[in-house]
């Protein structure tokens, strides 16, 4: 049985930038177990398996694996998928076309916008299907800092300090004082597994404010090995919890705030999350991810 498969690079506009995603289409045939051998064969951050959706309304039903399980919710294959099945389903207008996609996940159902252009790289933006909320006590300053590899005075700045929050998957968010100590970091083998326990912990994501570009407000690096993945160019599930990072650390007003995410840069793979938070009355009331991505590979894959 061969399938239709298509690699896409994720919260980027060029090719061989940002995070590579695989979609695998028509995989209503397969097992989970296959779905999770498929995911380990192509190694990366996620794989994508598009299903027939439970309601015939809805664009689709997806399962996200890593190389190493399933997870009920990410952000880069929710963009990747969407602008893959809008381009894929919806017909060109003008030169243009708008789609709302409807992906049925784990997590419960998400409706993605995607705006298509010609010469530009399609866009798509969801509102996150689960708030934030912060879990568990984070480890100490110098725990942290022994599985990092870094000194425990370059954990945190200002009024940031680590915490600990879920929305879907689980992160443990880390302030680090600036780009040359958050380039230093690294997953030290030795102490990663006592302070961040696969069974509490899906990540670890580094920020700081010293960025590469002007126009983003946070510079990131997202660190996973217990799902497989030793470093992620982008994360987009782990941008839906620092929303609430973001809303608690620094003080927003009531209305929609937008900030800009670089990720990626120390792999090579630099990209770019649109992360927006509406505050209503003091309370975060909606997270929105946005992105661009580009297909890159259109081919076949037997199993």
């Amino acid at each position: 049985m061969a399938l239709p498969l298509h690699t896409l690079d994720v919260f980027t506009d060029r090719r061989f930038s940002g995070n590579p995603l695989a979609v695998v289409m028509d995989a209503d045939a397969l097992t989970g177990a296959q779905m999770q051998d498929i995911a380990r064969e192509l190694n990366l951050s996620e794989t994508v398996f598009v299903l027939k959706s439970q309601n015939p309304a809805h664009s689709a039903r997806i399962r996200i694996f890593t190389p190493a399980q399933e997870l009920p919710f990410a952000g880069h294959p929710t963009i990747g998928t969407a602008t893959l099945l809008a381009e894929l389903r919806t017909p060109l207008v003008n030169g243009e076309r708008d789609a709302i996609i409807v992906l049925e996940q784990a997590i419960g159902t998400v409706r993605i916008g995607v705006r298509l252009r010609d010469g530009q790289a399609p866009f798509a933006e969801f509102d996150a299907p689960k708030l934030p909320e912060k879990i568990n006590i984070p480890p100490s300053r110098d725990r942290i800092a022994d599985a990092l590899g870094l000194l425990p005075r370059e954990i945190g700045f200002e009024n940031h300090t680590p915490q600990c929050l879920s929305a879907g998957n689980t992160f443990a968010f880390v302030p680090v004082a600036g780009m040359e100590a958050i380039a230093r970091a690294r997953v030290e083998q030795a102490h990663w597994a006592s302070v961040f326990p696969s069974s509490t912990f899906n990540g670890v994501y580094l920020y700081t404010r010293e960025c590469v570009h002007s126009g983003s407000a946070f510079h990131a690096r997202m660190f996973a090995p217990q799902l497989g993945v030793p470093e992620d160019p982008a994360t987009g599930s782990a941008a839906v919890c620092f929303a609430g990072v973001v809303h608690d650390f620094d003080g927003l007003p009531d209305g929609a705030h937008r900030r800009v995410i670089e990720q990626g840069h120390e792999m090579g793979r630099p990209s770019a999350i649109s992360l927006t938070l509406v505050t209503q009355n003091g309370r975060l009331e909606t997270v929105r991810i946005g992105g661009s991505a580009i297909r890159v590979i259109d081919g076949k894959i037997s199993v």
